[in-house]
């Protein structure tokens, strides 16, 4: 009797098993079933998917835990815009695409330019290129100082050898597309636009002002195909790395937020989001004061299905995929804040914004130096720090390496006027190229947190300034020039920012808040030089002569 029992239960058990298995390879195979079944079905919407390219065999697993995710990008409204760009072109005046259509046929008409597509002609208002005419204003065309082999960043015709997938920390696999790998053998003009940006670094500046790579850079970073994606290591919010055909690598931060959301007032500086059109502007406005210390930054709409999930190794990152209510693409990865369900980036279905910022050379090719900001903030919830409750601290400052002797606390002032014209209260950390040792400038890195409030201008912000009371002459002539009706800070920028593939950039109270942060930074310098004199507060930092040149022109 017991033996009975016992091959009965075996055989209850066998039957779970092999039901179990039969709905598991039926959910697996349903939704594959439904997408043939309606190709080419007059009620339809979506076309058939294009035959894809032969690709490698997968690195990892492909078989999803519920469903497929779908690549909706062929669906109608799935290139629409965002409620951030349509409402930030009704701020800046421009009006909506739809605007003269209701309805259905106002929404087919609301569509995003595809990247790579020819952008319509920037509005009349913008034909007289102001920013042109800055650019060739005397202060604009200063010259550096002649560069010896040590000021440098890569000596070209050394034995220094350029590999690009010397920067790519994981697996190289190439997939049907054959690249020409630069060395220190072959001709500049062959290289990419990305290795030629790092052949272009020295001791002063991060790029000349017209160097054609620049340009040509930006364009790679919303055309180039991506071919692999991981999420970067550290931070507390989630950022992609991207890798593009050519070997070149992109720092993407996604849409967090709408161009006219506000910081809430109750967040804390180190809690708040990083944005992408704060990395984008950052980089346009550092341009625009001629400091030269952002790395190239572009917008791009990602697809998510194609361009992160289905070319990403990282399983961490492709298991936070899924699809959300709304039937979008949704994904949230791993980082200390905001990556989870509730937090989750989602697209429109499947379309995402995001900033993709150049990458510097790989440390293994050029190292750099991290320095403690001294006025970095306490990162407390209820502490001060020192500089805080001392308005003496900038005296103990000038007495400390690197601080007492070059050019390093003027560099401090220029990263001081920019984070406070952005609004950007996390600067806790920079850094420098090791090479060049305390005689070189401060790059500007991670301006995520810029453009968060603008009906608020955080005086704090602008302290190092209003202790110390320097300022370089060059920095100092250039804000003035900026603060004239002719080359108004902030219609110089919305110009700049017209070129990028995702604009409007920033809400039109963002670009106004400039304007007005610039005259109180003028205000500061003016109350230093009544207080101290002018040649105690600005130093000059210009040859004999450029010291003619002034703001009148």
């Amino acid at each position: 009797m017991k033996m009975l029992l016992v091959r009965k239960f075996r055989v209850l058990i066998l039957m779970v098993f092999l039901v179990a298995c039969t709905m598991h390879i039926m959910i697996d195979l349903l939704p594959r079933l439904e997408r043939r079944g309606t190709e080419g079905r007059p009620g339809c919407s979506c076309p058939p998917p294009a035959a894809a390219p032969p690709r490698a065999a997968p690195r990892w697993p492909s078989k999803h835990t519920l469903r497929i995710l779908q690549d909706f990008s062929a669906e109608p409204g799935s290139n629409l815009s965002s409620q951030s760009r349509e409402a930030a072109e009704r701020a800046a005046g421009g009006g909506g695409a739809g605007a003269d259509g209701g309805g259905a046929e106002g929404a087919r008409t609301r569509r995003l330019i595809p990247p790579g597509a020819p952008r319509p002609p920037p509005p009349a208002a913008a034909a007289a290129a102001p920013l042109a005419a800055l650019f060739q204003h005397p202060l604009y065309r200063l010259a550096l100082p002649p560069l010896a082999d040590g000021d440098l960043l890569f000596n070209v015709n050394s034995d220094i050898r350029f590999n690009p997938r010397a920067a790519e920390q994981t697996e190289w696999q190439n997939e049907d597309h054959e690249e020409f790998l630069p060395t220190g053998e072959t001709s500049i003009d062959s290289y990419p636009n990305w290795l030629k940006f790092h052949i272009g670094i020295n001791r002063y500046e991060l790029y000349s002002r017209h160097n054609p790579a620049i340009e040509a850079l930006l364009q790679d970073l919303v055309s180039q195909k991506i071919t692999s994606v991981a999420m970067k290591s550290g931070g507390t919010q989630l950022k992609l790395i991207m890798t593009f055909q050519n070997y070149g690598q992109a720092l993407f931060k996604p849409m967090k937020q709408t161009r006219e959301q506000e910081t809430p007032p109750d967040f804390f500086y180190f809690s708040d989001y990083e944005r992408h059109n704060a990395e984008i502007a950052a980089f346009h406005l550092d341009r625009i004061l001629d400091f030269r210390r952002v790395p190239p930054v572009a917008g791009r709409l990602v697809n998510m299905t194609r361009e992160i999930r289905d070319v990403t190794r990282d399983k961490k990152l492709w298991r936070t995929f899924f699809i959300s209510p709304a039937n979008n693409i949704c994904f949230y990865g791993e980082c200390s804040y905001y990556c989870s369900t509730e937090h989750a980036l989602c697209g429109k279905p499947d379309q995402i914004e995001g900033s993709l910022a150049a990458f510097l050379p790989d440390l293994s090719l050029a190292k750099r130096k991290t320095w403690r900001n001294p006025w970095r903030r306490s990162y407390h919830k209820r502490k001060k720090a020192e500089w805080e409750v001392d308005p003496d601290y900038c005296e103990e400052v000038k007495q400390t390496p690197p601080y007492d002797s070059g050019t390093r606390i003027l560099d401090i002032m220029d990263m001081t006027v920019f984070d406070f014209l952005m609004g950007n209260m996390d600067r806790h950390h920079y850094e420098t190229f090791e090479k060049f040792g305390n005689e070189t400038f401060i790059i500007h890195l991670d301006n995520g947190r810029g453009f968060g409030k603008y009906s608020h201008d955080e005086l704090s912000i602008l302290v190092p300034l209003n202790q110390c009371c320097r300022i370089r002459k060059s920095t100092y002539l250039r804000l003035q020039l900026l603060a004239k009706e002719e080359y108004k800070l902030s219609l110089l920028l919305k110009e700049s920012l017209l070129k990028d593939k995702i604009a409007p950039i920033l809400y039109q109270p963002h670009l106004e808040a400039l304007d007005r942060r610039l005259r109180i930074v003028l205000k500061a310098v003016s109350d230093c030089i009544e207080k101290d004199g002018y040649d105690t507060v600005v130093e000059n930092d210009l040859n004999t002569d450029a010291n003619t040149v002034t703001t009148e022109r």
